[in-house]
């Protein structure tokens, strides 16, 4: 079973990195202006629009809740990167270093999966996507705190262990999506 997790957790991924690389020909990369409470609010946007989704049954705009969570994932990866890059000023990046960053965190992401997959045995494939979607929201409550707080956290996580978590739940309601089609 953790195989199969680990081979549609891939296919999610090289979905999200397709979607981002492409954005990043044709924008470049200005999301290097956003401070990380601005990446942050992006993804709770996303968030929010998917539980308002699921709550209210309908959506006006056409664009669904799958492409939330893909851009959701590819937020929490801007983020992990703007971490990474956070003493160069440089804004401009070309596609192939892009590329090779957002593998590094994608890796680091999915080696977390793997461990906590392990110990909790599957347990994502009984959930609800809409109980996933409110751990998404309240992670990202949490990163807020943190950033109000100045990045400084008495026993708790990190911002970036919770974007990487934020990115795997992403990456399990993207799986469970897939099966009801």
């Amino acid at each position: 079973m953790k195989n199969k997790t680990i081979d549609e957790y891939n296919q999610v991924i090289k979905a999200c990195k397709d979607v981002f690389i492409k954005k990043t020909k044709d924008y470049g990369t200005a999301w290097r202006i956003l401070r990380l409470p601005s990446i942050t609010d992006q993804i709770f946007i996303k968030a929010q629009r998917i539980r308002t989704i699921q709550e209210k049954g309908s959506q006006k705009v056409e664009e669904g809740i799958s492409n939330e969570f893909i851009g959701i994932i590819n937020y929490c990866v801007i983020a992990m990167m703007q971490i990474v890059l956070a003493d160069s000023d440089e804004t401009s990046i070309n596609a192939e270093k892009v590329e090779e960053l957002y593998n590094q965190q994608i890796h680091e992401t999915q080696n977390l999966l793997s461990a906590k997959n392990h110990d909790y045995d599957e347990a994502w494939r009984d959930m609800r996507v809409s109980s996933m979607t409110d751990i998404i929201l309240m992670k990202l409550y949490r990163v807020k705190q943190i950033e109000d707080n100045e990045g400084k956290t008495i026993i708790s996580e990190g911002v970036k262990a919770n974007y990487q978590d934020i990115i795997n739940y992403s990456v399990f309601c993207l799986i469970k999506l897939s099966y009801d089609k």
